[in-house]
């Protein structure tokens, strides 16, 4: 398989809080087929929109970013431009940034298209999966980094060795403000 040298964009945000832990550069892919009623990128939905770069370009803004913790692909649907968001999370992690990618599909039913070189590859490249299609219905500004409680942080490297789903636990501990303030 040849790896892929561009790549659709819906956008970028070089500075977020809100996708993952810590400060993350965060990747918007164009496209997505799962048309979630309340989606919080509608515009991302249309697989002809946003705009096409190279790959090697969008590395560059990241590993300019000195700042930035972490990466975060998103959408769109990651999953419907995989290779291309594979060879993004790889280089991505070599640079030494965990991977955190947002999907409609759920673990298992990627899972269940691993004979497709370009979904195991970007799962192999993936630190963190938030999983499943955002409900409206289900939807809390109370949850951490997901838009809807059918979500999951699944730890991908501790579910693949464990052969069942991890979800994922923050590792870091974040004061909160003092009962006296």
């Amino acid at each position: 398989m040849t790896a892929p040298t561009a790549i659709r964009l819906y956008g970028t945000v070089p500075d977020s809080i809100v996708d993952g832990p810590g400060l993350r550069y965060a990747v918007f892919v164009q496209g997505c087929s799962h048309g979630c009623p309340g989606c919080h990128n509608p515009e991302s939905q249309p697989a002809a929109g946003g705009v096409v770069r190279s790959i090697d370009e969008v590395v560059a803004d990241i590993a300019a970013n000195k700042l930035a913790q972490g990466v975060t692909i998103s959408g769109g649907e990651p999953f419907e431009q995989a290779a291309a968001c594979a060879q993004l999370a790889r280089r991505c992690r070599a640079l030494g940034l965990n991977v955190w990618t947002y999907s409609g599909y759920r673990y298992e039913q990627l899972e269940a298209g691993v004979p497709d070189e370009a979904v195991r590859a970007l799962l192999d490249a993936t630190d963190v999966l938030v999983d499943g299609p955002f409900v409206q219905s289900l939807h809390s500004h109370d949850l951490q980094w997901r838009g809807s409680r059918n979500q999951r942080l699944i730890d991908v490297p501790a579910t693949r060795a464990l052969g069942r789903v991890v979800l994922w636990e923050t590792r870091e501990y974040f004061p909160e403000k003092p009962p006296s303030w």
